[in-house]
């Protein structure tokens, strides 16, 4: 499980210095081409709406989402959420994080959560080692949300200078390249993800990894890629506010690693760890909340509501193969 949450990092992080255009080019789109918006249904939620919707993808295919809608005209903020890759959660979708943004619609919060590539109908996981899947399902994914970020910006009830990401683990690590790359963010949080791939080839688990799938195969495939590394876009993330959250029982992503993380991310930023697994807790929550609260300059949520918001459960952790 490690090595593959590893490879799948650095290889989201990988694509870009090599390049003469630059690394944020990579990820240019047509924002003139139509979203095609299409609703499966709505819920309503205690006076929210949960719409069931889909979007085009710049790069082929549907997005899946949820959008949360507030009662009332706005203008209201907007937040982007990118769910957790852990791949025996029931929670690698969506539906991650949709308990949390129902909540804050009641502070006045149009919510977006999206499907990973991974989470999407028809998807098959190429589990080959060091294959280019992962690159080009890193790249649909980080110019998905760039798209959702056009889709919550052409609506009338939208503050534009009030959208925030949210993203777990392989969607913190996108969040760090969106931060580099789409200055339309306010604030990011990113929550227990890899943030550098120069960082984490140097550990022990990685070289461990490079020898077991040969040297010169694995030498090729990260100089190939080394423009994907999320910590040459995170320390241009200014002058957007990150806030990183970490987790202290982790086998890779150690406290010590964290933090090594966390000083690659431009000012201004804040830091904080959590006696948490990987799934984190409700303290991380209510602390993501109350930066949210603070960044987007919403109204205060009813402790009960947030507290009403079940945790995310962590399931165990599968044998490496």
């Amino acid at each position: 499980m490690i090595i593959r949450l590893l490879v799948m990092s650095f290889a989201i992080s990988s694509i870009t210095a090599a390049q003469d255009a630059g690394p944020a080019h990579n990820f240019d789109y047509d924002r003139n081409a139509p979203l095609d918006i299409r609703e499966a249904g709505v819920e309503q939620r205690g006076g929210v709406a949960v719409h069931d919707i889909s979007y085009a993808s710049p790069k082929g295919g549907r997005v899946p989402a949820y959008l949360v809608v507030p009662t009332g005209k706005g203008p209201f903020a907007a937040v982007i959420w990118g769910h957790w890759y852990w791949e025996n959660s029931e929670f690698r979708n969506r539906k991650e994080f949709l308990e949390e943004a129902i909540a804050l619609a009641h502070a006045g919060v149009v919510s977006l959560l999206t499907d990973g590539p991974i989470a999407r109908p028809g998807h098959v996981e190429d589990k080959t080692p060091l294959n280019q899947q992962q690159v080009t399902d890193l790249i649909q994914q980080i110019v998905d949300m760039r798209r959702g970020a056009d889709l919550l910006l052409a609506r009338k009830d939208v503050d534009p200078k009030r959208l925030a990401y949210v993203g777990h683990s392989y969607n913190a690590s996108v969040g760090g390249f969106l931060s580099g790359i789409d200055k339309r963010f306010k604030a990011f949080v990113l929550m227990a993800g890899g943030l550098s791939d120069e960082l984490d080839l140097k550990t022990k688990e990685v070289q461990d990894y490079r020898q077991k799938i040969g040297p010169e195969k694995f030498d090729a495939f990260t100089a190939k890629n080394a423009w994907l590394d999320p910590g040459k876009f995170v320390s241009h993330a200014a002058p957007a506010m990150v806030f990183l959250q970490y987790a202290s029982q982790e086998r890779f992503l150690t406290p010590e690693r964290a933090q090594r993380y966390a000083a690659l991310a431009s000012e201004p930023k804040r830091f904080k760890e959590y006696d948490a697994p990987h799934a984190l807790n409700a303290e991380a929550r209510r602390d993501r909340i109350a930066f949210l609260t603070e960044q987007l300059n919403l109204k205060s949520l009813d402790p009960k509501l947030i507290a009403a918001v079940p945790d995310l459960p962590q399931p165990p952790e599968p044998k490496d193969e």
